[in-house]
């Protein structure tokens, strides 16, 4: 196990992958600071939405430096981590690697396609404790930024004071409902959400045929004790994600049948 996190002393890297300039990172540093000894963040120059877990490898990355520690990567949020972790603050790593406050939920299989995870899965795979935040919305609507805002704190004071393993990263969701509704904390299993059932076909100006993945997914609601019930229901979720992916009933089966 991980040892807990000494908050008040700790170095703390913040990342995302809605870009360096997204509100939810802004919310997050505003959050964190106060927390916190030394706070840095290094995050995408550009969106990475669903950039999943991609690794930049034909062609160069920059880093610019926007202000004391904070930087940007014209990359993936895995790239970002990765500078950050093994070039900017090489001299000491990070206590703790927060990733958001994403704008949308990660819910599922979401975790699968999020640049948001991802970038708290690097992180897991460097030996860093890491945390994936996500608001959850509906499409126009504002975002209930406020809801995160005011749990954060005590729910990052609380994962800061439990122990995890060290190849396991947290996915927290918070609920789309106002900060005083918010229902408590749940620690759930990860639900069954598939993004792409609604692909749309339109023709461009030339007359070609082009396809366009919508937002809508179809979400597993029935199964209790679910991220995506826990947040359904009004309340913050908090999944630990296991980065090793064998299946070892299959694993066992397998090695019986092919012995």
């Amino acid at each position: 196990m991980a040892p807990k996190i000494d908050l008040a002393n700790a170095r703390v890297l913040l990342s995302n992958d809605d870009g360096v300039q997204a509100p939810g990172l802004r919310l997050l540093e505003r959050i964190v600071r106060p927390l916190v000894r030394e706070l840095w963040v290094v995050a995408p120059e550009l969106e990475q939405s669903a950039a999943s877990h991609s690794l930049t490898i034909r062609q160069p990355l920059r880093i610019r430096q926007l202000s004391r520690r904070r930087f940007a990567v014209n990359g993936t949020p895995t790239d970002a981590v990765l500078l950050a972790a093994n070039h900017l603050l090489k001299d000491r790593r990070p206590d703790l690697v927060l990733s958001g406050i994403n704008r949308g939920a990660n819910l599922g299989e979401d975790v699968t396609y999020s640049g948001t995870v991802a970038a708290a899965m690097e992180a897991t795979l460097l030996g860093l404790p890491a945390v994936a935040l996500s608001q959850s919305t509906e499409d126009g609507q504002p975002v209930k930024w406020a809801t995160a805002e005011h749990h954060l704190p005590d729910l990052l004071r609380r994962l800061a004071a439990t122990r995890w393993p060290p190849n396991v990263l947290i996915n927290v969701n918070f609920p789309n409902v106002l900060a005083r509704s918010v229902r408590g904390i749940e620690a759930v299993r990860q639900g069954r959400r598939k993004i792409g059932s609604d692909l749309l076909e339109g023709r461009d100006p030339r007359g070609e045929a082009y396809f366009w993945i919508g937002t809508q997914r179809v979400d597993d609601r029935n199964p209790r004790a679910t991220d995506i019930h826990a947040v359904a229901r009004g309340s913050i979720s908090v999944t630990p994600l296991h980065l090793n992916l064998t299946h070892r009933p299959t694993l066992a089966a397998m090695r019986r049948q092919l012995a």
